[in-house]
């Protein structure tokens, strides 16, 4: 294992692993960063740093000895491990992660016993998730229940276990993938984003020790055996000084103050920059909490808690903490206020800080206008059963998820409750004699999940002049920033078309990173006449790049026009070529929402949903909160 010691740059990251291994309560790290900057080297590495643990001798779950909470109780003596780093694979089945039933004891012994999961393995030391955005939901909300109360609790298959699982949470992600739920997002207790070096003699000190790694990993560990084992002592050190460590009624307001400034959300993150602050002044030695450790805490804690929207920037700026901090110390040298005084916290809050904006401006032949503002948008659904990667958006065949019924053919996993059922009726007749049951293949029965699916939303989005007049496109970039947040929060995969002038282009090739695609909107050129027929091919072609990519994944189409076709690069009559072209989206689920405004309508975009064998929907019918019900595309 590359030495943790050896780790070139990334000061940020190893600090906020360090005061996790100090105070497991702070809750664990969120690494951001591109592919290649060394992000999983450097958490593996962390393992081997950790203190040893006194766990009760023969216990599955490493309690603490003298436990009484625990399934495995009574526990016989005591002995000494290495805390446990367990990885969590993208892929990981439910029973892996929670447990689950001890098929070959319940098969053989026909007892009832509980085979723990990687939640038991991972009590009191490091449960890493690579590529963390990436984990099913239904995964994601094992995680949160565990990580939120400490136990995992099981109930299935006629096991009911409920076991401690207190452990330190660190998570690793591209952003360019996708985003993490928001949920999952604020359960991290830090978050840190790292980037490659590009200075020089940085990179060239990377290759060096990598190198000389590879040619021998032995001899590389042990020229870095003494400053590992340093960090290992002072981690000790820390710890054992983390009790005695005051913090003052003044950093308290401090804290406070800095938290309400940023107008972050509950209070988890006012406690965890508290808990961030008391382990960095124990790892400095000192005796009380100080500016310089709340302004640390700060900056570790509070990054990811800003965004309250998908597509905010993630980050604080450096200005914007100087000046929190700045009107935070007007609090921290307030005196304390009573219970008479007016106000419960002791004077007014500093000023919200403003999140970082862009410049506005859209490259377009006129002025791009704001969006109107975003709102819950209804639920846009492909119909029928779909086999593609789970999400939350229609419904699929699943490897998790609620059991619809058995088979002999299809399925995931073992039917327990029918497959026993088939069994017993001919354990006379088998011979059978003593515990267990005798089986033969055709009792066994598979059983068929049903789940939610992600989809592939491709947004085709009319930018001509017709839509420009009249602030009608602020309207409809409000409504596609409401569906992706709405395609955001469903993990599905998004692209935009879009067509003006004489042709139509991909504003944004399929992708997970849905923040990539409202940069593209607010980018978005307009005016222009109206190419329908170039657009609807042109979405022709990108799905049909994405089925040879992911058959499995399914394509819902979300049209946005007012139907008035003006131009044709068939060099035909435009609104014939349009419809002509709506052919060869046929079995394709489509939506065309319908963009057209005035007393006067065409009803134009009515005929091309019919064309498409599509629903159509008013522009102001996107609203969840408007009309009731769900849209299923025909």
């Amino acid at each position: 294992m590359f030495p943790f010691s050896a780790v070139v740059g990334h000061d940020d990251l190893r600090l906020a692993l360090l005061l996790n291994a100090v105070h497991p309560g702070i809750g664990g790290v969120l690494v951001r960063g591109e592919k290649g900057t060394a992000k999983s080297t450097i958490v593996r590495a962390l393992a081997a740093l950790l203190p040893e643990l006194d766990v009760s001798r023969g216990c599955r779950f490493g309690c603490v000895p003298g436990s009484t909470d625990c399934p495995d109780v009574p526990h016989d003596g005591v002995e000494r491990r290495p805390a446990k780093l367990v990885e969590l694979p993208v892929g990981a089945t439910e029973d892996r992660l929670v447990g689950s039933l001890d098929l070959e004891k319940a098969l053989t012994e026909g007892v009832r016993a509980f085979q723990p999961g990687l939640l038991a393995s991972a009590h009191r030391g490091v449960l890493y998730v690579d590529e963390v955005n990436l984990l099913h939901d239904h995964l994601v909300d094992l995680l949160l229940d565990a990580a939120a109360m400490g136990r995992a609790h099981v109930e299935r298959e006629g096991v009911s276990v409920s076991h401690p699982s207190q452990f330190l949470l660190v998570g690793t992600m591209n952003p360019e993938e996708g985003e993490l739920r928001p949920q999952l997002l604020d359960r991290f207790g830090l978050t840190v984003a790292v980037k490659a070096a590009r200075d020089v003699s940085v990179r060239t000190e990377v290759i060096r020790r990598r190198l000389a790694y590879e040619a021998d990993p032995v001899t590389f560990a042990e020229k870095w055996e003494a400053e590992d084992a340093k960090l290992k002592q002072q981690i000790a050190d820390a710890k054992q000084k983390l009790p005695q460590v005051s913090l003052p009624d003044s950093e308290l307001r401090r804290i406070a103050a800095v938290c309400a400034a940023f107008e972050v959300d509950g209070m988890r993150a006012d406690l965890v920059v508290a808990r961030a602050a008391t382990a960095h002044a124990a790892w400095r030695g000192a005796e009380s909490v100080e500016e310089t450790d709340v302004e640390t805490a700060v900056r570790l804690a509070l990054p990811h808690r800003r965004r309250r929207d998908p597509f905010d920037e993630p980050g604080i700026e450096e200005q914007q903490l100087e000046d929190a901090m700045r009107q935070a110390a007007e609090h921290a040298e307030e005196p304390e206020e009573g219970p008479d005084d007016d106000g419960p916290g002791g004077g007014e809050l500093p000023e919200p800080q403003e999140g970082p904006k862009g410049n506005g401006n859209a490259p377009s032949d006129r002025p791009a206008p704001e969006p109107s503002p975003a709102f819950k948008a209804r639920l846009l659904e492909v119909p029928g059963v779909g086999e593609g990667a789970p999400g939350k958006r229609s419904r699929a065949r699943a490897r998790t998820g609620r059991i619809v019924r058995s088979s002999k053919v299809d399925g995931n996993g073992l039917h327990l409750v029918d497959t026993l059922t088939n069994a017993a009726p001919h354990q006379q007749a088998r011979g059978r004699r003593g515990p267990g049951l005798l089986l033969t293949a055709s009792d066994l029965r598979k059983a068929v999940r049903e789940g939610k699916e992600s989809n592939l939303v491709l947004f085709v989005v009319d930018a001509s002049g017709s839509m420009a007049a009249q602030k009608r496109m602020s309207a409809v970039s409000g409504a596609v920033i409401s569906l992706l947040r709405d395609a955001y929060q469903r993990r599905d995969k998004v692209g935009v078309v879009t067509f003006r002038g004489q042709s139509a282009e991909v504003a944004l090739p399929p992708t997970t990173s849905v923040d990539a695609a409202a940069t593209r909107l607010k980018k978005m050129r307009t005016g222009g006449r109206t190419p329908l027929a170039d657009g609807l091919m042109k979405a022709h072609r990108v799905l049909e790049i994405e089925r040879m990519r992911d058959p499995q994944k399914r394509p819902l189409v979300v049209l946005l026009t007012d139907g008035r076709a003006t131009s044709s690069g068939l060099g035909g009559d435009p609104t014939k070529d349009a419809l002509k072209a709506a052919t060869l989206l046929e079995n394709t689920a489509v939506v065309v929402v319908d963009c057209e405004q005035g007393h006067v309508r065409l009803g134009l975009a009515q005929k091309i949903a019919e064309a498409l064998q599509g629903t159509c929907v008013k522009l102001d019918q996107l609203s969840a909160d408007h009309l009731a019900g769900v849209v299923r595309a025909a």
